[in-house]
């Protein structure tokens, strides 16, 4: 039973971060094409929770991948880690199902 929750807030809390990555980039984009303009109060407060959220993620990823320019493919590799650790995260629970040592 306790594990169930465990499991499930690792897996929503891993969720919530993928969708935060997406929406960084996507509003990102839009801010840099000009759709979006960062001198409304609301733009301004959402893109700058996103940023605070991903770019810890984003800078340590950075750090280790070598310098494409202006291609930024921290994002992209993030998503897959996150995704990484979800399928890790199902196989853990799976194992122990198996070995009987989660009910």
């Amino acid at each position: 039973m306790f594990l169930d929750v465990v499991f499930f807030l690792a897996g929503a809390v891993l969720d919530l971060l993928w969708w935060a990555v997406l929406l960084a980039v996507i509003v990102q984009m839009l801010i840099q094409f000009g759709v979006l303009d960062t001198r409304n109060r609301l733009v301004w407060t959402i893109a700058d929770f996103l940023y605070r959220v991903t770019e810890p993620l984003f800078g340590r990823v950075r750090r280790v991948l070598p310098n494409f320019g202006p291609l930024d493919l921290s994002p992209l590799v993030v998503l897959l880690l996150i995704t990484a650790c979800k399928l890790l995260l199902g196989a853990i629970a799976n194992a122990l199902l198996r070995n009987g040592l989660y009910f």
